[in-house]
């Protein structure tokens, strides 16, 4: 019988066209990675999606004169290794209480939050960071439908 992997999930935003060296070595080996917003380059949207790792995506308000495909919108709701997710940019803009995991970016602040039955993931940014912890990402990993670990990553 296989024993159910552990699935690593880094979690970035407001990246606004800049991959910086240090972001891409900090995602290799995700399993997914999630982006909320601000991507403000389709080469780093395409790069991102070469990495290997599914990747899932919404549009940050700098977002709309750029073409990423018909999957990326301003709202993601998609099941992940038995948890649900939702995406946006904006916070207010997630269904907060009906997902278990809600990610938003825009404010380049990191920020997690545990409201009992959902976890919500701002991963501030890694490179346009707006406060005294300087650029960052988030962290999940998940096994079997449950968070395991929820963190914010110094990049």
């Amino acid at each position: 019988m296989d024993t159910p992997r552990t699935k690593r999930i880094d979690i970035i935003s407001d990246t606004h066209g800049h991959l910086t060296e240090a972001l891409l070595k900090q995602l290799e080996g995700a399993d997914l990675i999630v982006h909320a917003g601000d991507i403000t380059s389709e080469a780093d949207w395409a790069h991102l999606c070469a990495l290997g790792p599914a990747v899932k995506a919404v549009l940050g308000n700098n977002d709309f004169y750029y073409e990423y495909g018909p999957e990326v919108e301003r709202l993601n709701v998609f099941d992940y290794e038995g948890l649900s997710f939702a995406v946006s940019h904006y916070r207010e803009d997630l269904p907060v209480g009906m997902v278990d995991v809600a990610v938003c970016g825009h404010t380049h602040r990191p920020r997690i939050d545990d409201l009992g039955k959902c976890l919500v993931i701002n991963p501030g940014s890694p490179s346009m960071p707006r406060s005294m912890r300087g650029p960052t990402m988030a962290r999940m990993l998940v096994r079997e439908g449950k968070v395991i670990s929820a963190e914010i990553i110094d990049v």
